[in-house]
């Protein structure tokens, strides 16, 4: 995301401490945020993403000492945050990661989405459809929650607990 030349006053006024400019800030940028998260976070993760990459925005402007480096500060930013998520949500440990690439590297493309449809398919079925309708059908939070007749609480909490079950299975 460029910002475009009409906006840099609302990023220099936004940098220098103007509440109202940074609220104008925040307005405009958060489609290219949005934009940006779902191309790096899991689907799952997006909103998530978003609002805490809106949050460090408006807490952190102020310590950005070049103004024309704020497409890359932020674009930075939102990757970062999608990592978090990302190991948050696939209970990720990074000093395993060797036995994760061995456990891929043991495994053809067939064989992986063999493993994974056994894996759904272990699921209880409330279990099963909260991951169909997040990962498949790319429904949000909210939509799932709406359909289901759930909280949003209660969704993310089931989400949750059915990616953990299948990663369980498939990585024991």
């Amino acid at each position: 995301m460029a910002l475009q030349e009409q906006h840099q006053p609302v990023l220099a006024a936004a940098h220098g401490g103007d509440t109202a400019a940074l609220a104008r800030l925040l307005a405009l940028c958060q489609p290219d945020i949005r934009r940006y998260a779902q191309r790096n976070c899991l689907v799952s993760d997006v909103d998530d993403a978003v609002q805490e990459v809106l949050l460090v925005m408006s807490r952190r402007l102020s310590s950005l000492k070049v103004l024309a480096a704020f497409s890359g500060w932020l674009f930075k930013v939102v990757q970062r945050e999608c990592r978090r998520l990302g190991r948050l949500a696939l209970n990720y440990d990074p000093h395993d990661e060797e036995r994760a690439q061995q456990w891929l590297a043991a495994h053809d493309d067939a064989s992986l989405r063999t493993e994974l449809v056994q894996a759904l398919e272990s699921l209880p079925r409330d279990y099963l459809q909260i991951v169909l309708l997040r990962d498949f059908e790319e429904l949000s939070i909210a939509e799932i929650a709406q359909e289901l007749g759930l909280t949003t609480a209660a969704t993310k909490s089931r989400l949750h607990r059915a990616r953990a079950l299948a990663r369980e299975y498939l990585v024991g």
